[in-house]
């Protein structure tokens, strides 16, 4: 069973690449040694090779491996911790990103029927790399995160889609049709964007700024098919100022979702210590945030730019905390837009 392993940082991983090995069906909780690592995942890498890549609680090195053969051949890899200067990671760990498989523990519990369903939308891909700061790009870092948020919020019992999990580019519009395809009950996107030294710094949400909702809601009925603006609604054969006008009405309804849903996630960031934007939300004409039938908001993690929001980045347990505040939001929010939903209906 021919492998190879190696070590990266940003955070601690260690990674192993096995040849033919088939992972379908393995539990990562029957691996010896699981409930000292941070988070496992495994999966197929390329054409007959297979990657597993476990979290590690700080620096280590690798010790020793040792594999017996036979009809049940097994890998036995030590390691012990060292200190922050004698850790030895591999090259750029963001670059590695790129090849990492998709997590593959399945939820705690199966999403049940009618459970609610978010679109995870990781900002950029492929030829748009986005923000790039100290070699690290906001299309692999969003994408990392978007995995990490997934597994939080199946864990909740909640279905989850994301618009992308490989780094290729998709239209901003292709990811709102990809959500409304998927069914979706919320959508977030998420950046990590950079700007000028010193002038933004912080977590900050948007959602639509309503001030430019005529203009975009115009642009969406000329460019668009009909059929795709609103769910459930069939637009063909209508003109534009009907169009309009259906959408304006969708929105009357979905806009104030969108904004509580931000004010839960403005809450629950206050709980964690979330360091946030001095202007926590805002309203912007985003693309990704044209749905008018999707409450949407789109999640400004940090700015790649800015030192210290980079360190938060690319820190293992200030993602897990800051994933754990959003699905704590997204959780609290569907109760409560359940119980808003169920008077309106009364």
């Amino acid at each position: 069973m021919p492998y190879r392993l190696f070590l990266l940082d940003s955070p601690p991983r260690l990674v192993v690449d096995f040849a033919q090995v088939d992972f379908a069906g393995a539990e990562p909780d029957a691996l010896a040694g699981n409930d000292l690592l941070g988070a496992l995942r495994w999966g197929n890498f390329r054409p007959g090779w297979s990657r597993m890549v476990a979290e590690l609680p700080g620096p280590y090195a690798v010790e020793s491996a040792a594999q017996t053969t036979g009809d049940a051949p097994r890998l036995t890899i030590r390691l012990r911790p060292v200190r922050a200067e004698d850790f030895a990671p591999r090259g750029n760990a963001l670059s590695a990103l790129w090849d990492l498989p998709e997590p593959s523990a399945p939820p705690r519990r199966p999403p049940p029927e009618g459970a609610l369903h978010v679109v995870l939308d990781p900002g950029h891909g492929g030829i748009d790399s986005g923000a790039i700061a100290a070699g690290v790009r906001e299309a692999d870092l969003m994408l990392s995160f978007a995995r990490e948020l997934r597994d939080k919020l199946l864990r909740e019992g909640l279905e989850v889609t994301l618009t992308r999990s490989e780094d290729v580019f998709v239209g901003l519009e292709a990811r709102m049709t990809a959500a409304r395809a998927a069914g979706a009950d919320l959508f977030i996107s998420l950046h990590a964007d950079a700007l000028p030294a010193g002038q933004a710094a912080g977590t900050a949400i948007y959602v639509w700024d309503q001030n430019s909702d005529d203009t975009a809601a115009r642009q969406l009925a000329e460019r668009h098919d009909r059929a795709d603006l609103l769910a459930g609604l069939d637009l063909q054969g209508t003109d534009d100022s009907i169009a309009l006008t259906l959408m304006q009405l969708a929105r009357t309804d979905t806009q104030p979702r969108s904004e509580n849903i931000a004010a839960f996630l403005r809450s629950s960031f206050g709980q964690a210590g979330i360091n946030m934007h001095r202007q926590p939300v805002k309203g912007a004409a985003f693309s990704v945030l044209k749905s008018p039938d999707i409450p949407s908001v789109l999640i400004e993690l940090g700015f790649l730019t800015d030192p210290v929001d980079r360190e938060n980045l690319l820190d293992t347990g200030w993602r897990a905390n800051m994933a754990g505040a959003i699905a704590d939001a997204v959780t609290d929010w569907a109760s409560d837009d359940r119980t808003r939903r169920s008077l309106l209906r009364h």
